[in-house]
């Protein structure tokens, strides 16, 4: 069991606030601006979710960024792709993230307040998913790094989208606009970005004011379907990309 008090500061790269109703507001920032997720990132996120997870005094959880963007920007710093090892730190952690999200065991709401370019699974877990105009949707870095996309991204977005839209949105890299967004409905509302979070806890306060196990049940019950994607497909898709980052780093040692 986790008491708020003891992990709100915790993470350098979450600040983390909650209201007296247990709506629990996680903004993600390096440094206090947009987002630039790396290795570090990665490891720290696991922990994170752990830790909202466990503590009993979370109603509802709203995830968003800072700056401009959601997760728009990636370092390869504190990754280690070419190692089994240091790949080894990655696929634990690329299963163990997924899993603890669908952990948190309350509603959960993402407001995208801008690009979404690398972990959408992150939002694709939650239960709603509010935008921005500016909000677009891209799996960009695996494909520049030439590696698979089986963190997630590769069970996910063909069951929210549709099987061949997809795999043409991973294989393509296809950017998806807000608009086109909702009309397949990976997003429910396009809110305009100076009303984003307000939108974001009036619907949190409205969950939170559920009777505590009728909104936790919920998401159990509306996330069973998930956790099967997840649990029975994270570890190849991982394994996968480990494979391929072998063949990269073989390819960059010939070079």
């Amino acid at each position: 069991m986790s008491r708020f008090s003891a992990y709100k500061d915790a993470f350098p790269n979450a600040q983390l606030t909650r209201s007296d109703s247990g709506v629990l507001e996680v903004r993600f920032h390096t440094d206090g601006g947009k987002l630039v997720f790396n290795g570090h990132t990665h490891e720290q996120f696991v922990e994170l979710f752990h830790q909202i997870g466990a503590d009993p005094d979370n109603r509802v959880v709203i995830l968003t960024g800072s700056g401009d963007a959601f997760m728009g920007a990636i370092s390869p710093e504190g990754f280690d792709f070419f190692s089994p090892r240091g790949y080894d730190k990655i696929y634990r952690e690329g299963k163990k993230v997924l899993m603890n999200i669908l952990d948190i065991e309350v509603p959960m709401i993402t407001a995208l307040n801008g690009p979404v370019l690398l972990h959408s699974e992150y939002a694709l877990l939650t239960d709603i998913i509010l935008a921005t105009p500016e909000t677009v949707f891209q799996d960009k870095p695996h494909f520049d790094f030439g590696i698979v996309p089986g963190d997630g991204v590769n069970l996910l977005w063909p069951e929210v989208i549709g099987s061949v839209r997809g795999r043409y949105f991973i294989l393509t890299r296809q950017v998806l606009d807000a608009a086109m967004a909702k009309d397949w409905g990976v997003v429910n509302e396009i809110v305009p970005a100076d009303r984003l979070l307000a939108r974001a806890h009036e619907i949190a306060e409205g969950i939170a004011a559920l009777p505590p196990l009728t909104s936790s049940y919920t998401r159990i019950a509306l996330t069973q379907k998930l956790r099967r994607i997840i649990d029975e497909g994270a570890g190849y898709g991982l394994a996968l990309e480990g494979i391929s980052a072998a063949e990269v780093a073989r390819s960059m040692a010939a070079g």
